[in-house]
């Protein structure tokens, strides 16, 4: 898939590095599995359950050959939290090294990308569009190798990286195509590595409380995606860190947001990269006083340090602390007695903080596409789509198809999405997603009825039903879960030992 296709060569430059550093490098690799092409079918319940086999994997590799040292080449989404569990299982020196974003493609005279396929999707699917113009933006939205071009699950990930100082800082979105620079910078990475298995920090020194959040406010800052909280939760859990989703939350809630990227804004990745990259944004967060700028970084200086070269905000892709391009994140933390272990909001590419409206209930994704596309969803209505949690899934589907279908049915302004799925990074619109306890757990998402109004505020951090204490205990007392959809194999596996979304949605021991 065009996110790896540049990892045999970095990996060979990697090892190039290692050996000219005195080292021996001993390559392996895992898996992955492609987001895009799994999007809106079964496929997608094997994106999360993979970050756990390749952070096994990793693991395994280290229990049986005890290296000195990693480098962890990462692209697509589940790859780079993978990593950071795994290190933090294993807990040695380490570099990561991220592969790199697409560059943006153009339909209309305008830039593209994965996001603008899957809205054309559904704005096919209402006769909003032809085939034929669908067909040409699908030739033209991905023009070559690297991770998502825009600021999605993927390079939300990579922000994180150079937040927790695990990687170089300014090198992650260096476009994936530009091979001759990124070949010497894996070679930089490979011979760095090498030098810290004499005497570098081991994983955790970075992936402690004030890393990860230095990364939770460089993904809010960034407008990045939602699958950071599950991300940078399960990482805590394999660091042994206290961390919870109210603690990530509060960091959005008072943290601006410093880049106008896409789905929240204009502008890619590679864009963001020309115009300074995340480096620029950290050193206006330290001065905020929103990042701990004494936080380490591979390199032996500290953030501050590191981020202290970093060009002034252009303001156009990048803004200043003072002058931010929007206030507050859009990364939202709910609670309420449709999330009592909370939820997570995504308020992207709309004014909308606020929605009140009769629930229609659908049991899964494919269910709630279908009604989209037959015209049965109508403004006003809060879709409400559960069985699609960790447990329920199994595997927590993104509701990419779903949002982007409610979209390019002209109705993301008009309609709210509450899932105890996830979403994509491409997600735009007020949505809420990781509602918790899922349904099939006994969450009280599992009881609500068509027609119920909801209530979503991003304002107040409300998720709740309009619906008494004693009526919701009566309904939930009722309940029976639904048979597991998949009761044998990986699926069914997971399905079974799979912890909650608010806890990192890992494998309970």
């Amino acid at each position: 898939m065009p996110c790896n296709l540049n990892h045999l060569e970095l990996s060979e430059a990697v090892a190039a590095g290692v050996a000219s550093a005195g080292g021996v490098a001993l390559p392996f690799n895992t898996i992955s599995v492609s987001d895009n092409q799994s999007q809106g079918t079964p496929g997608m319940r094997a994106s999360l359950i993979s970050r756990e086999l390749i952070a096994d994997s990793i693991e395994l590799m280290d229990v049986a050959h005890d290296f000195d040292a990693l480098v962890c080449i990462v692209g697509c989404d589940k790859t780079t939290p993978a990593a950071l569990m795994a290190l933090a299982r294993i807990d040695k020196p380490a570099v990561v090294l991220y592969s790199g974003p697409m560059r943006a493609g153009s339909w209309r005279g305008e830039q593209a990308t994965i996001q603008d396929v899957w809205e054309a999707v559904g704005a096919y699917g209402q006769g909003r569009i032809t085939r034929g113009e669908l067909d040409d933006l699908e030739r033209t939205a991905c023009p070559g190798p690297g991770t998502c071009a825009g600021h999605f699950t993927a390079n939300t990930m990579a922000v994180a990286l150079e937040c927790l100082g695990l990687t170089r800082l300014g090198t992650t979105l260096l476009a994936a195509d530009a091979l001759e620079e990124r070949r010497e910078e894996a070679a930089r990475c490979g011979a760095l590595a090498a030098s810290l298995a004499a005497d570098g920090r081991s994983a955790r020194d970075f992936l402690d409380r004030r890393g990860l959040l230095n990364a939770m406010v460089g993904i809010a800052a960034s407008g990045g995606s939602t699958n950071g909280f599950l991300h940078l939760l399960a990482i805590a859990r394999e660091a042994e860190v206290e961390l919870t989703l109210a603690d990530l939350a509060d960091r959005c809630d008072v943290t601006p947001v410093l880049a106008s990227l896409t789905p929240g804004g204009r502008y890619v990745a590679t864009d963001f990269h020309a115009a300074g990259g995340v480096p620029v944004l950290i050193r206006e967060l330290i001065a905020a006083r929103l990042v701990d700028g004494d936080a380490p970084t591979i390199e032996a200086g500290t953030l501050a340090e590191a981020s202290a070269g970093a060009p002034a905000p252009d303001g156009r892709v990048t803004f200043s602390a003072a002058a931010p391009y929007k206030a507050t994140s859009g990364l939202v933390g709910l609670v309420g007695n449709l999330a009592p272990r909370g939820a997570v909001a995504k308020v992207a590419g709309t004014q909308r903080r606020r929605h009140v409206g009769p629930a229609r209930v659908f049991e899964r994704e494919e269910a709630c596409i279908a009604a989209i596309d037959a015209g049965d969803v109508i403004p006003g209505e809060v879709v409400v789509v559960r069985n699609e949690g960790p447990a329920g899934g199994p595997g927590m589907r993104e509701m990419l198809s779903v949002t982007a279908a409610l979209v390019g049915a002209g109705l993301g302004e008009s309609v709210t999405l509450v899932t105890d799925g996830r979403f994509s990074g491409a997600t735009r619109g007020l949505m809420v997603g990781h509602v918790t306890p899922e349904a099939v757990r006994g969450g009280p998402l599992a009881v609500v009825r068509d027609g119920d109004m909801v209530t979503v505020d991003a304002d107040t951090r409300e998720l709740s039903v309009e619906c008494s204490e004693a009526e919701l205990a009566e309904r939930l007392a009722a309940y029976v879960p639904p048979p597991p959809r998949v009761a044998h194999g990986v699926l069914g596996r997971y399905s079974r030992l799979v912890g909650a979304a608010s806890d990192g949605a890992t494998l309970r021991d």
